[in-house]
């Protein structure tokens, strides 16, 4: 069973060296608000560091949290190892682990935690172990995307003219895998998903777009969102949630709007002072680009998105 006590001992024995509050919480990876009580209630009560350096761990905690102790004695501990693997496999929610787990207490005869406890100190077991924000995607459960904002060109050997190429760029937020794909027209929108689901291998469960004329007819603030009939249609052979985001919220799709960055790096930059004389030839460059962008390891890692 993983141990989500805070480190009293510790938190005492790095005050007394000079420490701050905030360089305790950074370093050691345990909540500011965590720290601040220790420091308050070892203020309150006198205590010093040197009072207890003798003491064990688990004598110090009792000394600073005597209720709570008593508390987390009386209540089954779960399992915050078991439960942060099981969180990345889809369809996998807090709600639901809690629900197996007060099934568990329940046959063996012991008191569960309440849900709000049980999310408590889940949410403490990742600040100990430094895994915040590591599971907020799981794989094949979404995708996202987006036009690029900044578009590429080719120019027609007939008239010399320069014509306008957009990038549809889309992105699975676990592993960052993208896909990028120039087209003529934005009414290639839908061409361009199936395109994409090809270069994946897959259908996410979820396509996150945004709120574009060529897929969303409506999108109010209550009610019904409305998608395009082709749209619609498309999700539904391919057993997809189309799902546009929120209206001016970017952050309802971030993976793909980081990726379009990136890829104006990755491709469109790399690419600048090339010339193309038609579509597939634009084509066939931005998707060797794309290729060793996915295949191009994570700094510091020894993996890609590949």
């Amino acid at each position: 069973m993983a141990n989500v006590k805070i480190h009293v001992k510790l938190i005492l024995k790095l005050r007394d060296v000079g420490m701050s509050r905030q360089e305790i919480a950074s370093t050691r990876h345990i909540s500011r608000n965590s720290v601040s009580e220790v420091f308050r209630i070892a203020d309150e009560k006198g205590i010093h560091y040197a009072d207890v350096r003798n003491l064990g761990e688990n004598e110090v905690y009792r000394i600073i949290y005597p209720d709570k102790h008593q508390e987390e004695v009386m209540f089954e501990a779960p399992d915050y190892e078991y439960i942060h693997k099981e969180l990345k496999k889809p369809g996998v929610t807090l709600k639901l682990l809690h629900d197996e787990y007060v099934e568990k207490c329940t046959a063996r005869g012991t008191i569960p935690m309440g849900k709000t406890k049980f999310n408590e100190g889940y949410a403490e077991y990742m600040l100990q172990n430094n895994l915040t924000g590591r599971i907020s995607h799981k794989p094949g459960e979404r995708c996202e995307v987006d036009w690029s904002g900044t578009d590429m060109h080719y120019i027609d050997t007939q008239t010399g003219e320069l014509i306008k190429v957009h990038l549809f760029v889309a992105t699975l937020p676990y592993s960052q895998y993208s896909y990028v794909e120039p087209c003529l027209k934005m009414d290639s929108f839908l061409r361009c998903h199936v395109h994409m689901y090809e270069y994946f291998g897959g259908v996410p469960t979820r396509t996150v777009c945004d709120n574009l004329k060529t897929g969303v007819v409506s999108h109010p603030k209550e009610g019904d969102i409305i998608l395009t009939a082709d749209y619609e249609a498309l999700g539904e052979h391919y057993m997809t949630a189309i799902m546009p985001a929120r209206v001016r919220k970017p952050k309802d799709k971030p993976s793909v709007e980081g990726t379009v960055g990136k890829i104006a790096t990755a491709v469109i930059a790399k690419l600048r002072n090339s010339e193309f004389t038609s579509l597939a030839s634009l084509k066939s460059a931005v998707r060797e680009k794309l290729d060793a962008f996915n295949r191009a390891d994570f700094q510091k890692r020894d993996y890609s998105r590949y």
